[in-house]
């Protein structure tokens, strides 16, 4: 435990020179060869996220305090505010640290466990999990309690998110598993994604590593197996989307989106550190061999950039699929942070696309707007909430391993 928290320490203690890449960034519109500071563009990345975001006004309903205007869902504000404590952490930049700790306490709910009255009928195990992990990011970078709380409060709230997955854990259908909605009212109740059971592998992961309690890392193998066994994880480490409930989990969906790997991979390496097994060092390696082989390299021309091949190539991303890169980016760069086995594979991958994000941010009046397809060399004018998040949390990966 000491291990992972000390790291986190560290990367706020300081954020060193450019060291690691001869790449930097002058402007967000190009990376550029001669030191510079990646700082400087992951500040510029990170305003014009929030520039999408107004529910914080004094006339915003104490309900959408925190979330952002349709047609983004509920989960997305999640995974941006733990995207902007990840800024914070790596930049020192606490300019935004009030709205966040606004945003995230507005949708804690009554029972403190991230299900809020507004969205609780139509909550799924996946939208819960967002928020659960950026409350876990707030924990493990020590962001700042705000006064008259627990000094536990982040903590406290990811561990309750813990305790309302695990009575939902049904075995009837596929022998176990979370479904991906939470109340059987809901479209997609009887489908058991890859998403929800990995958010759920990855908080149990955290908190083991958080804590040492033996009972967290009991359910992080239960649930990695259970994801093995009915082949949501292959044995080539490739982790398809999902499979219907009624059908025992059979045939298994076999699209590929980039947040179904990662989450399980940063799970997996925080487990390595955690326990120091080589059972969790095998399957970390194998989970980022299978990202590097499915999300990187569309073309030949575009070697080691990423890409979501199941929507970027026909046009048809969605505004959730839009932010996959984001999760795809983070943990691939925190796993390398907790398992420095792989740095030299993440880096790499990590550089170029950075790189490349970086270019696509060249739309709009100020230049600053980011593109989908990073591979097309430039800004493709298709520009939103989505695709700023996925170039942020690319460019300041970075600066983990500066």
């Amino acid at each position: 435990m000491a291990i992972l928290k000390l790291l986190f320490a560290l990367i706020l203690a300081v954020v060193r020179p450019a060291t690691a890449f001869p790449l930097n960034v002058t402007s967000v519109g190009k990376l550029q060869s001669q030191p510079s500071s990646i700082q400087a563009a992951a500040s510029t990345l990170a305003y014009g996220l929030m520039s999408w975001y107004s529910n914080n006004q004094s006339n915003t309903p104490a309900t959408a305090i925190g979330t952002f205007p349709q047609p983004l869902y509920w989960w997305e504000a999640g995974a941006i505010w733990g995207g902007m404590i990840d800024y914070w952490a790596y930049t020192g930049d606490d300019s935004y640290n009030p709205t966040i700790t606004q945003a995230l306490l507005a949708q804690v709910g009554p029972n403190n466990n991230f299900m809020p009255p507004a969205y609780f009928s139509s909550l799924g195990n996946d939208d819960q999990a967002f928020w659960a992990i950026a409350s876990l990011n707030a924990y493990e970078y020590n962001f700042p309690v705000p006064p008259a709380n627990a000094s536990t409060l982040w903590l406290d709230l990811a561990e309750a998110v813990f305790n309302t997955m695990v009575p939902r854990w049904f075995t009837h259908e596929c022998a176990g598993g979370l479904q991906w909605q939470i109340f059987k009212s809901n479209p997609g109740w009887g489908y058991k994604s890859s998403i929800s059971n990995g958010g759920f592998f990855q908080i149990s992961a955290r908190l083991a590593h958080a804590t040492g309690n033996q009972t967290y890392l009991d359910w992080c193998e239960k649930i990695y197996d259970w994801m093995a066994g009915v082949g949501f994880i292959d044995a080539d480490y490739n982790v398809w989307d999902g499979a219907e409930a009624k059908a025992n989990c059979t045939p298994v969906d076999r699209s590929l989106w980039g947040y179904n790997p990662a989450v399980v991979l940063y799970g997996a390496a925080v487990l390595f550190n955690a326990t120091g097994s080589e059972v969790w060092a095998e399957r970390t390696s194998g989970l980022l061999e299978a990202c590097a082989n499915s999300f990187f390299s569309p073309y030949p021309n575009a070697t080691d950039v990423m890409y979501q091949p199941s929507c970027e190539p026909f046009n048809n991303c969605n505004n959730d699929q839009l932010s996959f890169k984001a999760y795809l980016a983070r943990w691939m760069a925190q796993s390398a942070a907790v398992m420095p086995a792989i740095e030299s594979t993440v880096v790499a991958l990590l550089s170029a696309s950075a790189e490349a994000a970086a270019e696509s941010c060249s739309g709009g009046a100020n230049g600053t707007l980011c593109g989908e397809k990073w591979y097309v060399g430039g800004y493709d004018g298709h520009y939103g909430v989505g695709q700023q998040l996925s170039a942020l949390e690319t460019v300041q990966a970075l600066l983990l391993f500066q």
